[in-house]
């Protein structure tokens, strides 16, 4: 339907309306991300990420209708991005947001042209994604200890986060409903609220099972199954909030005394890193990952590529 709504004001030559975005950005804004939800049904964290997009584009416009901003004034405000030494992942995305919100103005009929149409995308893996050893990994998933206040939960997240390679987001909404011991998996909602199955090792299996038997409970605090539906919670008996994870994450780093950088974005990529050096097809590690496209999995073949370069100059006499 949108699509044709495009076409249509294009055929008819229809004039844009005369409304300017400057006086009121804060209903655009709100427009906008309606439109993302409802009609592009994007994932919540999307959304949210393409509204903060768009503000920041409101910022640099400093007053100016975006409605007349064209193709030179939309390149200014990406080299500006870039001088920020913004990650090429991060302006990737705000091209996107821009290209989708003019999309937007078009539908409604504001403007005629899309002048980010012809933005150029940047190279979005300018470095590789960083993994850690299997050697490291153990001694990471080893860091919780009976010293934690909740370290079979800690553990449990851990666990989780490698032997799926699931997002940190799809961890902390995991629903007690979608979780299949028994049959060893569980189903987690992606981006874009596609679901998927992924298999759950034996040791993630143990340490699940741990945190349900041992610690789960007192972490209901008198809440009913309805009010507690997530498989991860806090002390206060809600969900775990991603920021936590990142944060106890980040703590048992330090404490494995492995990378500082760690994040749970790190055990995904160790997941995906590890599975294709064990010989895993690019196109399972795909549907494991979720990746929409296969473009985007690739980047592990680099990743193995680099690893066994190093390796044969380590060890070979002539390297």
């Amino acid at each position: 339907m949108a699509t044709s709504k495009l076409r249509l004001l294009r055929e008819t030559g229809a004039s844009p309306k005369q409304i300017t975005l400057a006086k009121d950005i804060s209903d655009w804004h709100t427009r906008f991300t309606d439109y993302l939800r409802s009609e592009c049904h994007l994932a919540d964290n999307t959304v949210q990420a393409y509204g903060r997009d768009l503000r920041r584009l409101q910022q640099w416009a400093a007053g100016r209708p975006l409605a007349k901003l064209q193709l030179a004034n939309l390149s200014q405000f990406i080299e500006s991005l870039q001088s920020e030494k913004l990650a090429a992942t991060s302006i990737s995305r705000i091209i996107v947001a821009t290209r989708m919100f003019y999309k937007y103005l078009q539908l409604e009929g504001i403007v005629r042209d899309n002048p980010s149409e012809l933005l150029q995308t940047q190279s979005v893996w300018q470095r590789l994604p960083k993994a850690i050893s299997t050697k490291s990994v153990d001694q990471f998933l080893s860091a919780p200890c009976g010293i934690d206040l909740f370290w079979q939960r800690d553990r449990c997240i851990l666990e989780l986060l490698y032997a799926t390679g699931c997002r940190v987001s799809e961890v902390s909404n995991l629903l007690m409903a979608n979780l299949h011991l028994r049959e060893g998996y569980c189903q987690v909602e992606g981006k874009g609220s596609k679901q998927r199955m992924v298999p759950i090792g034996a040791r993630a299996k143990e340490a699940i099972e741990e945190y349900l038997n041992e610690l789960r409970g007192q972490l209901m605090v008198g809440r009913s199954i309805e009010q507690t539906p997530w498989l991860i919670l806090s002390r206060t008996g809600r969900r775990l909030r991603r920021e936590a994870i990142w944060e106890l994450v980040k703590r048992y780093a330090v404490r494995a005394e492995i990378d500082p950088s760690v994040s749970p974005h790190t055990l995904r990529h160790s997941f995906a890193t590890h599975m294709l050096s064990g010989g895993a097809d690019l196109r399972q590690i795909q549907e494991l990952l979720g990746h929409a496209s296969i473009q985007t999995t690739q980047i592990y073949t680099q990743v193995d590529s680099s690893r066994l370069k190093r390796v044969h100059q380590q060890f070979h006499p002539r390297a």
